[in-house]
């Protein structure tokens, strides 16, 4: 018998019984016993908006990045509306820890799209203010960030701070060790911190079935807290659901952990070629399910927008877009001694004998050496 046959297939996708959905593909508002939502006009054009810009500001990191005017870029594509309704799900207090993917949860936190591309110019190590934002640099580590978010929140929870972490990461990082540590540590001592686990498919060229043999929210409950698995495409979902599992986190009742169910419709980055590892036919089912396409049909079924916001959205879109190509052609690059600041608080022996080295090493073209 095979190993398949011993442990049984992997599910191919969830059932509709265990995935909270509160807007369907088709644009239709359902709701569920346990997460309502009340929603108003304004709140969910606003949602609409942040869909829009959002996916435009990864269309041009992606483009600029072909254009070689960024090194690398990760693209969210698909994944708009975890992000967004996670994002919008956050109190002022709360603290997010994200991976290196969470474009969607800076845009919620007030973080300028520039210093999201500056870092992936090499320009910076992470243009804004960790403290300020309450959204902590991005982590290339992968799952190093649930170890992080799980000590500061165990922070808050001796502070006595009514407040609660978001911490981000994919599915193929449930399979690091970090993360199943921050699992125990966050269940052991009950901290106010929220898995929010992007199952987009793909953790790069690996399928889900490789990395679990059940639903990843599943896996919660042998560390003693709950999981629930939202539809990751859908935005009203999305925000109820965190929206829920921040609140328990800041009443005591300690972690979440969150499966955004969703589909990666891009490269891993853009040093990848997912053409080569998954069919066209999963895509172009997933388009089916496009997390702006449901909200805009939400809108219009309602009578909610007209084609002149509609209009108003795409050209906003086109303005944003133009400011952020000419921003980034136009960012001037750092003088090449910086690199060495703010890598520590305070002097290192290590790094100052790299700074001097390198220090050296420029000067040598200045006295006409090679």
């Amino acid at each position: 018998m095979t190993i398949d046959g011993l442990l049984g297939a992997a599910p191919a996708g969830p059932s509709n019984s265990e995935l909270v959905q509160l807007l369907t593909p088709e644009g239709e508002r359902t709701e569920h016993p346990e997460y309502p939502l009340d929603l108003s006009p304004e709140e969910v054009r606003a949602f609409y908006r942040d869909l829009v810009l959002v996916r435009r500001m990864d269309f041009e990191a992606t483009a600029l990045q072909r254009h070689g005017e960024l090194g690398i870029w990760a693209s969210l594509l698909g994944q708009e509306a975890a992000q967004i309704g996670s994002g919008r799900a956050l109190a002022e207090g709360d603290m997010v820890f994200p991976s290196y993917r969470e474009h969607g949860v800076a845009w919620c936190r007030g973080i300028d799209p520039m210093a999201l591309l500056s870092l992936f110019r090499g320009v910076d190590y992470g243009g804004w203010d960790p403290a300020r934002h309450n959204f902590h640099l991005y982590t290339i580590v992968v799952g190093g960030q649930t170890l992080h978010a799980t000590g500061y929140a165990m922070g808050l929870q001796r502070d006595g701070t009514e407040a609660a972490v978001l911490v981000y990461f994919g599915d193929g990082a449930t399979s690091q060790g970090d993360v199943n540590e921050a699992f125990v540590w966050a269940s052991v001592f009950n901290a106010p911190v929220v898995f929010f686990c992007q199952n987009n498919q793909w953790a790069i060229s690996e399928p889900q079935e490789k990395q679990s043999r059940i639903p990843l929210y599943q896996r919660a409950r042998g560390f003693g807290f709950p999981g629930v698995r939202v539809d990751g495409n859908d935005v009203f979902a999305c925000l109820a659901v965190t929206r829920k599992a921040l609140q328990a986190a800041r009443e005591g009742q300690g972690p979440t952990l969150i499966e955004a169910y969703t589909y990666r419709m891009g490269p891993h980055t853009t040093t990848d070629d997912p053409t080569r590892y998954r069919l066209e036919s999963e895509l172009e089912a997933w388009k089916l399910k496009d997390p702006i396409e449901r909200v805009k049909a939400y809108l219009i079924r309602r009578q909610l927008a007209d084609q002149s916001f509609l209009g108003e959205i795409d050209r906003e879109a086109d303005e944003f877009g133009a400011r952020l190509r000419k921003s980034c052609v136009q960012m001037p690059e750092p003088p090449p001694m910086s690199i060495f600041d703010h890598v520590f608080v305070g002097e290192h022996p290590i790094l100052a004998e790299e700074r001097d080295g390198f220090e050296a090493y420029l000067a040598s073209f200045a006295d006409g050496g090679r």
